[in-house]
């Protein structure tokens, strides 16, 4: 199973419910104000950009990226989240 990242700019102040309800459906969790990540089989960053980016509005920021290592310091969560459904705080990688 693949690891992704979504980061993403919401430039204008409007009503993100289904962004967030769609994170949530992929058992997104949430890493920073504006980063999120979830494990998600056959599929593609290309394919998971083009499937936030009908969510977003047009003038904002997006990437999806696959990760395969990652370190974090002070986030709301971390990846291991994903598995153990718990809440990790401080430093941690993988």
């Amino acid at each position: 199973m693949a690891l992704y990242f979504v980061n993403y700019d919401l430039r204008q102040e409007r009503d993100y419910q289904a962004l967030y309800d769609a994170l949530e459906a992929l058992g997104a969790v949430r890493l920073l104000e504006s980063v999120w990540c979830f494990n998600q089989d056959n599929t593609t960053a290309t394919a998971m950009r083009n499937h936030f980016r009908k969510i977003l509005d047009l003038d904002d920021g997006l990437l999806v990226s696959e990760v395969s290592e990652w370190a974090t310091r002070k986030t709301m969560a971390s990846p291991y989240d994903l598995r153990a459904g718990g809440r990790a705080d401080g430093d941690c990688g993988g």
